[in-house]
């Protein structure tokens, strides 16, 4: 089941996105709040919410900048009034966008979207042979994910590095790190997430990988380290 929460400071509204929630099996409410505030802080606290239902006009804290005050936002779904801020809510890598009011029917099709998420992410090798087509100035240019060496975050992007290449989209790396195949891919810092097939030598605070005929250095956070040793085979005495 995938954890959810509601933020709207629409009592009716969460009523009812409280009700769609306990109708579909797939999902298991954790809370519902009134305010982007305390919801902020509780999501800052934990890490078992996977799931958001926002919405976007909300005094003190409105729903954009609550996505932003988070270092690694769970999976968003906006629930507003206005179809006025959909550009910018997938700007921000949201997975669906309901107006209101919503239909079961429409709340059901946003959830399918989450479980496909999921599902991308957890497909481990089969993902390694996909290829995705990345924007490079005018033209879309055809990678494999396999041949994904490193993804480095810059702000409100992120960078893609490949052998031959490297490529800058508009996507936060909590929405990178869910599209890539968790078979592969680890997270190894805040900024940077690695191709274990990549990785040459794990040192106390970086890794090596091999870039073409290079060998480029990635730091290591202390909070990832532990999670990196236990993703990858280590003999040792």
């Amino acid at each position: 089941m995938i954890n959810c929460i509601i933020v709207d400071d629409d009592k009716v509204s969460c009523k009812l996105l409280e009700g769609f929630v306990k109708k579909n099996s797939s999902l298991n409410l954790m809370g519902v709040y009134n305010d982007s505030i305390s919801a902020r802080n509780d999501i800052s606290r934990r890490n078992d919410i996977e799931l958001v239902f926002l919405d976007v006009q909300m005094p003190e804290m409105d729903g954009f900048d609550f996505i932003g005050s988070l270092e690694f936002p769970p999976n968003i779904i906006i629930v507003t009034s206005s179809e006025a801020y959909a550009r910018k809510a997938f700007d921000m890598n949201v997975v669906d966008y309901l107006v209101k009011p919503i239909t079961y029917a429409r709340f059901c099709k946003a959830i399918d979207k989450v479980i496909k998420y999921y599902a991308r992410k957890e497909s481990g090798n089969l993902a390694e042979e996909e290829e995705i087509f990345i924007k490079k100035g005018s033209s879309l240019v055809k990678i494999k994910i396999k041949d994904i060496i490193y993804v480095e975050a810059l702000e409100n992007y992120v960078t893609l590095s490949t052998k031959d290449d490297r490529f800058t989209i508009h996507f936060t790396m909590k929405a990178i790190e869910n599209h890539l195949p968790t078979g592969s891919f680890v997270r190894v810092h805040r900024s940077y997430i690695v191709n274990k097939n990549m990785i040459q030598t794990i040192k106390e605070n970086s890794l090596d990988l091999k870039v073409g005929d290079n060998i480029v250095s990635i730091p290591v956070g202390k909070s990832f380290r532990d999670m990196l040793l236990g993703d990858i085979n280590v003999m040792a005495r």
